[in-house]
């Protein structure tokens, strides 16, 4: 899977709440930045308790979708207490002053709107989708779960019911399990590996205090992002946010800086498990999210593994038979990042299908991509880009991604503009120094 914008994974769930388990969410986190009003409608402001409020009006739809975004993910988590973000997630759909659970989950759905959240290693964001006259409702739902909720203990001891079964899951699912020992392994350590789960005996331990203290901490007006897109009008979001988000306490709470990782190991490591596949994940450290090269990365990945017309599919699939699933990914975090191979495949084969993709690794850093190749991974990403866009919510999580990571803002245009100015040396200068063999690490997860 490639993600030319820089957007990763996280936690969460589709509907009302946060239901079953959903990867390669957008990773964001808070800060300042400026923007500027331009031909897409993008306006920035900021509520009198800090909260900062981005929009963008998209012509030619009824829909609007608006977002809250916290800086609190996995990575600011406390070894005893991981999994509270997420934890803290899905308990504030538990209820709220005014809503019981089940009207939160129907407030929305009954006008044909949607609701959710996801928690990342850096955010937990909360979202809505409905129509543009049901903006005011959206408004009201996600400040009373995300600003007044319940918190009850005995919620508490239902739900954490309901995680553990969430990791569960993850034990039973080798394609989700693999990407948890990789990360585990691959950032040695730095909080970028915790889980964003948690662990059974972290979630048992979690405490209603703990619940309550997190929330009164790191729940505030200094630490929150609200952004809204589609057919809304900024004037109308200001009244709104204002209104029902400038109660939020102003202060933003000193978190522990993260440190920069320590060096990625390389090699591999084995997992023994009787699964009826071997499930390998490989990766190498990449820069930051702040790092102008990720846009070179895009083109790497998905000329390496991002469609039917990559080179992995091409040879690992299409060629050797060697497996049905076989992609590229990649991650960029404040700290650092990550860009790599997943594959799935049969345990007597299992060498056979890492020679061949060390192989393209090999070929990709020696020799880069030729003009024609990189033209038409060019095309690819900028159409991918383009159609992405045509949706509320995929505006909702750009807009969000530029402004949380304090970048200017690019029209479509601009963002474009980007791809097409990455050169081949550019190109051959990241892939010789990224995607050679002998820096990557590899986890495989099988018998």
């Amino acid at each position: 899977m490639t993600d030319p914008v820089g957007f990763n994974e996280g936690i969460g769930g589709m509907g009302a709440g946060p239901c079953p388990r959903r990867l390669h969410q957008p990773d964001v986190s808070v800060a300042g930045g400026v923007y500027r009003l331009d031909e897409t409608g993008v306006q920035d402001d900021t509520l009198s308790n800090g909260t900062r409020v981005v929009t963008e009006k998209v012509p030619g739809v009824r829909s609007a979708a608006v977002g809250v975004w916290l800086t609190q993910g996995s990575a600011y988590e406390p070894p005893a207490m991981l999994g509270i973000s997420h934890m803290l997630e899905h308990m504030v759909f538990k209820g709220s002053e005014r809503r019981t659970a089940h009207e939160l989950a129907i407030a929305l759905e009954a006008l044909g709107g949607s609701l959710d959240a996801y928690t990342t290693r850096e955010h937990t964001s909360y979202q809505a989708r409905v129509l543009d006259e049901h903006l005011p409702e959206a408004f009201d739902v996600l400040s009373d779960l995300i600003l007044n909720p319940a918190l009850r203990a005995s919620d508490l001891e239902s739900e954490k019911k309901v995680v553990q079964e969430e990791l569960s899951a993850v034990d039973d699912t080798p394609d989700d399990l693999v990407f948890e020992l990789h990360g585990e392994r691959f950032w040695a350590g730095h909080p970028y590996g915790h889980s964003i789960l948690g662990t059974h005996d972290s979630v048992a331990g979690l405490t209603e205090d703990a619940l309550r203290s997190l929330h009164a901490e790191r729940y505030s007006g200094g630490n929150m992002l609200i952004a809204a897109a589609g057919n809304v009008e900024h004037s109308h979001v200001m009244e709104l946010a204002e209104s029902l988000f400038a109660g939020a306490p102003t202060a933003v709470a000193t978190s522990s800086a993260l440190e920069d990782p320590p060096p990625a190991p390389v090699g591999e490591e084995r997992v023994d498990r009787p699964t009826a596949q071997t499930h390998i994940v490989i990766g190498t450290r990449t820069p930051s999210r702040s790092d102008p090269r990720r846009y070179t990365f895009g083109l790497l990945s998905a000329a390496f593994g991002g469609g039917m017309s990559s080179r992995l599919f091409q040879k690992v699939r299409e060629e050797l038979a060697l497996a049905y699933s076989v992609f590229s990914y990649q991650s960029f975090y404040r700290k650092g990042g990550i860009t790599g191979v997943y594959v799935a495949t049969r345990p007597q084969v299992a060498d056979e299908a890492v020679a061949a993709i060390l192989q393209e690794y090999e070929r990709l850093a020696e020799g880069s991509l030729g003009e024609e190749e990189l033209e038409q991974t060019r095309n690819q990403v900028k159409g991918q880009m383009t159609l992405s866009l045509e949706s509320s919510s995929a505006r909702l999580y750009r807009l969000a991604g530029f402004a949380l990571y304090d970048e200017p803002f690019l029209t479509l245009d601009e963002l474009l503009a980007r791809i097409d100015a990455i050169t081949a040396e550019d190109v051959a200068e990241v892939a010789g120094e990224f995607f050679s063999p002998e820096r990557q690490f590899s986890l495989r997860l099988g018998p």
